[in-house]
């Protein structure tokens, strides 16, 4: 990184010690769906080669939901999203070759915990706005990562473990596809997640006899096939539902 990045992470570093809890912060893993392509929302830092995922520290006052939300608004541009807590990494050393060039006094640089959240969005509604201390914020395709800071890379691996075994448990589809969607849209979300294929017939059985689903009198425009039938989750039916867990093991 250049100097003046530099003096600025260290000076405010320095600055928000009275603010923040330097040794707790939260990494958001945030997956995005659209068009068939599962992505994972990254950052990289100024003048930094390799990217990360959203994250930042905790404030004393603050409560964690509050602040993966506060980081995910402040680093992407995100609203309100959704979140799930799945994991927390606290290994020896985690820091040091990001911040090598640093002083060894550098907050940052010292042993810290992670938090770990995977948030749910349909890309196609978020633009993601760079941070201040941040040069890039992109949507990545899973199988086009780049090289990851830190643990980052074990964090996102794990976060995706988690996403497939949450799949009956957590509303996934609703908040990952777009208010109306096609059985074959929603098919392709789950075969993405679980990278295999799934059979046809048998997925619009086994999401109809739930009654998450309610068809709508619209069809999706366009395409040389007919057009597909429109469906939107019924959103209490769907919580409801997943109390129990969709009882599928796809």
């Amino acid at each position: 990184m250049t100097y003046k990045v530099q003096q600025k992470l260290i000076d405010d570093s320095n600055k928000n010690k009275e603010l923040y809890l330097p040794s707790v912060s939260i990494d958001c893993t945030v997956f995005g769906f659209s068009e068939g392509i599962l992505k994972v929302l990254l950052i990289r830092l100024k003048q930094a080669k390799q990217w990360g995922l959203p994250g930042g520290y905790l404030k004393k006052e603050e409560d964690l939901h509050t602040a993966a939300q506060r980081i995910l608004r402040d680093r992407t541009g995100a609203g309100e999203i959704f979140l799930n807590h799945f994991n927390t990494y606290g290994a020896p050393y985690r820091s040091q070759g990001f911040f090598k060039d640093y002083p060894d006094d550098l907050w940052n640089k010292q042993r810290f915990i992670s938090i770990a959240y995977y948030a749910l969005i349909d890309f196609s509604t978020l633009t993601p706005t760079p941070g201040e201390y941040t040069k890039s914020a992109e949507w990545i395709d899973l199988h086009e990562l780049p090289e990851l800071m830190m643990d980052h890379g074990q964090i996102l691996e794990d976060a995706l473990i988690q996403l497939r075994r949450d799949l009956n448990y957590k509303p996934i589809g609703l908040n990952l596809l777009p208010p109306k969607f096609t059985m074959p849209e929603l098919q392709k979300l789950y075969e993405t997640l679980l990278d295999k294929k799934l059979n046809r017939g048998n997925f619009y059985r086994k999401m109809m006899r739930y009654g998450i689903l309610t068809k709508l009198n619209e069809t999706r425009k366009g395409g040389a096939h007919k057009a597909p039938d429109l469906y939107s989750f019924n959103q209490e039916v769907y919580e409801k539902t997943l109390k129990e867990g969709l009882q599928e093991s796809w």
